[in-house]
């Protein structure tokens, strides 16, 4: 963790959590981000008093200093943001905020404990005389994000839940799509679940370093051991929490939990949601520059939309020129106004295909503004161009609208390479 004067501060652009501290060097506000520099950098504007409601400004005000902690994934800061608010409880976190409704992760105490997915009230009027917790993650005020979140880790971690009844013999479905260890099935022992669900807290906990080195240990004592289907499971483990794919966490990034601050702060917060916002994502896919096709999405009013949806086979586009093929689908989908008129157009990509498509836009006369996102080389959102202050207000329903255009893109794809290798 760093520290650094309001002035000199030099952020990473990389997911993360950021700690706004006060004179004493009391945390006053904990807040994540997809990128620590651009989240961070967009409460220091010229035009703070202007665009932020008082609350904002009085936090500001207060803030003599900032550390940072970064993060391996959005996910991670997800789980880290909610484990720190609830130790430091900041107060800029937790005024007038109402938590009862919010999710909570519970683990069970019992002998093959459970995870669940429970409202803080049940938790604070007992859930029931039979369950009690052994540990408690949360409250999460992103509900949907959280259930995105549980199912990446129980991809990493197989948990059991409650349609899992130990030692019944009869594998639950979860145990039958691979989400269930072998709970029902007595697969499993105590000792080993035992291990999984301690990598689990520790995962809530941010203390992912120390479940590295476990499993690391964990797979020299069994490959010493001849335990190959152990060591095997635990290199599965190491691989996936070093390579967390987490788009779908990433379209929520830190605007949502900055929306709510502008929310409680009196000022109007539209991040797509206000009526009659539309985004239209495009991107391409193909394999080695052949059977190339296209597609677009749309999210309106800050939600997916995918009876618009659209598919393209790229038809005049040279083999492997995504800037031609991303040029033909534009000026074929501006063909059709009765689709409606986007107010931002979102295309996958760097300068060359931004450039390309507002040249293609000015010249159809349209007036939405093109911001395209830039990839990582594990294809991940790594930073947006375009407009500043579109990309500013408008980030989550931006990543939305293009990861889902992203997934629509292969799933489009595989279809027709499919049938194509049939015949």
């Amino acid at each position: 963790m760093k520290s650094q004067g309001l002035k000199k501060f030099k952020l990473p652009d990389s997911p993360g959590i950021y700690f706004f501290l006060g004179k004493r060097k009391e945390t006053l506000y904990i807040g994540r981000a997809t990128s620590l520099r651009d989240r961070v950098r967009s409460y220091f504007g010229s035009d703070l008093f202007d665009t932020r409601g008082p609350k904002i400004v009085k936090m500001i005000e207060d803030v003599r200093s900032i550390d940072f902690r970064k993060t391996d994934s959005v996910l991670e800061s997800i789980l880290l943001e909610a484990d720190l608010i609830k130790k430091l409880k900041p107060p800029y976190n937790t005024d007038d905020k109402d938590d009862k409704s919010f999710n909570c992760v519970m683990i069970t105490n019992e002998e093959f404990p459970r995870i669940l997915l429970v409202r803080k009230r049940e938790l604070d009027n007992s859930l029931s005389a039979n369950t009690s917790k052994a540990y408690m993650a949360g409250p999460f005020p992103e509900g949907g994000k959280l259930k995105i979140a549980l199912k990446i880790i129980r991809k990493i971690f197989p948990y059991r839940d409650s349609t899992c009844v130990p030692n019944s013999g009869k594998p639950c479905f979860n145990r039958q799509i691979g989400f269930c260890p072998g709970v029902c099935t007595g697969e499993i022992t105590r000792q080993e679940y035992a291990k999984t669900i301690r990598n689990i807290q520790r995962f809530f906990e941010g203390k992912k370093s120390s479940i590295v080195r476990s499993l690391a240990a964990d797979m020299k004592v069994y490959a010493k051991t001849q335990e190959f289907e152990k060591a095997a499971e635990a290199k599965r483990q190491l691989f996936a929490l070093q390579h967390i794919a987490d788009v779908a966490l990433v379209s929520d990034s830190a605007s949502v939990k900055h929306s709510r601050i502008l929310q409680n702060s009196g000022i109007e917060y539209d991040a797509g949601r206000r009526e009659g916002m539309r985004i239209e994502a495009f991107d391409v896919a193909h394999t080695a520059g052949k059977e190339t096709v296209g597609v677009m999405t749309v999210v309106q009013g800050g939600e997916a939309d995918k009876s618009q949806y659209k598919m393209f086979r790229v038809r005049s586009a040279k083999a492997g020129d995504d800037v031609g093929a991303l040029k033909e689908i534009l000026g074929r989908r501006f063909k059709h106004p009765e689709w409606g008129i986007p107010d931002i157009v979102v295309i996958d990509g760097g300068k060359a295909q931004l450039n390309a498509a507002q040249r293609l836009l000015a010249g159809l006369g349209m007036k939405a503004v093109v911001v395209s996102v830039v990839k990582d080389d594990r294809h991940r959102p790594h930073h947006l161009l375009g407009d500043s202050e579109y990309i500013h207000r408008f980030e989550a329903p931006i990543l939305l609208a293009n990861s889902e255009a992203h997934r629509f893109a292969v799933s489009f794809h595989r279809r027709r390479r499919d049938r194509i290798d049939k015949n």
